[in-house]
């Protein structure tokens, strides 16, 4: 079987998946059900809370409204494939070919194809930022972990996966809506 079921009813080929295929509100539930850190965290935070984090730090950077929704996206891919940890991630580089091909689906799907290495550049570091304030709040051998100072003030505070695929969804259309 080469398709899966998506929440909202869509019968896709990950490995062949076009812009049509691509469902906000698909990437916005998954992505409230996928739990960050391999679930090795101590408590629930998804996938999509860190993406709205990075959305509002682009926000408090004063960066355009084009970074704050990769910022928002730059997990979507997961919303098909799932999560894998970093250090696990970097051996596998045929997963690295399946999540590029899916992320460029999802940005042309949201106007974002045309990217730039610093736009790119942008909303990876922010990324990392976030990643490691997460660490610190989050996991129990990385209290002593010195942060990167934000601009914004994350919620790392464990939330309800519907509360925050609203919040997606919400910032998800506003975004789109304003980038045009």
């Amino acid at each position: 079987m080469n398709t899966m079921n998506t929440y909202y009813g869509k019968k896709i080929n990950p490995m062949k998946m076009t812009v049509e295929d691509i469902c906000i509100e698909d990437i916005a539930h998954a992505l409230s059900l996928l739990c960050r850190g391999g679930g090795h965290l101590n408590r629930f935070y998804s996938v999509a809370q860190h993406s709205i984090n990075c959305a509002n730090e682009a926000r408090a950077r004063g960066l355009s409204h084009r970074i704050e929704l990769a910022c928002l996206l730059h997990d979507a891919s997961e919303a098909y494939i799932s999560d894998i940890i970093r250090p696990v991630k970097v051996h596998l580089t045929n997963y690295y070919e399946i999540e590029e091909r899916i992320m460029a689906t999802v940005l042309e799907k949201f106007g974002l194809g045309d990217l730039n290495e610093a736009e790119n550049q942008e909303w990876k570091q922010i990324d990392d930022d976030m990643l490691e304030n997460e660490l610190k709040e989050m996991m129990e051998g990385e209290k002593d972990r010195t942060p990167v100072k934000l601009m914004s003030m994350p919620n790392f505070q464990e939330s309800h996966y519907k509360v925050v695929e609203t919040q997606f969804l919400e910032m998800a259309r506003e975004l789109v809506e304003l980038k045009s």
